[in-house]
């Protein structure tokens, strides 16, 4: 199971900046890697699983802002077509089976 979080936060003021850019470096110390500026995902390994991590976005978003989260299954994740310079590429490597515990 891959966990997509999506969103779209205000950053006209200083501290709109910093309150967004600190949303991202909490995503990135969760173990969520950046497909966009504003779209970043996880293998979970479980639905289950991926409470956890649907709890820690909900207690660390922003007052303002939308944000989206989105789950996928390994096949759904793998048949994502990304397109970088106009080529082919992959939003991120299938996970190991050993990460699934």
């Amino acid at each position: 199971m891959w966990m997509m979080v999506m969103f779209d936060l205000p950053t006209d003021t200083p501290e709109e900046r910093k309150t967004a850019a600190n949303f991202r470096s909490f995503l990135q110390k969760k173990g969520f890697t950046m497909a966009q500026f504003s779209v970043y995902f996880r293998f979970t390994g479980s639905r289950e699983e991926s409470k956890k991590y649907v709890s820690a976005v909900k207690r660390n978003a922003p007052k303002i802002g939308d944000i989206c989260i989105l789950f996928f299954t390994d096949k759904q994740f793998g048949d994502i077509i990304h397109i970088k310079n106009r080529k082919n590429d992959s939003l991120a490597e299938k996970a190991l089976q050993y990460e699934l515990f």
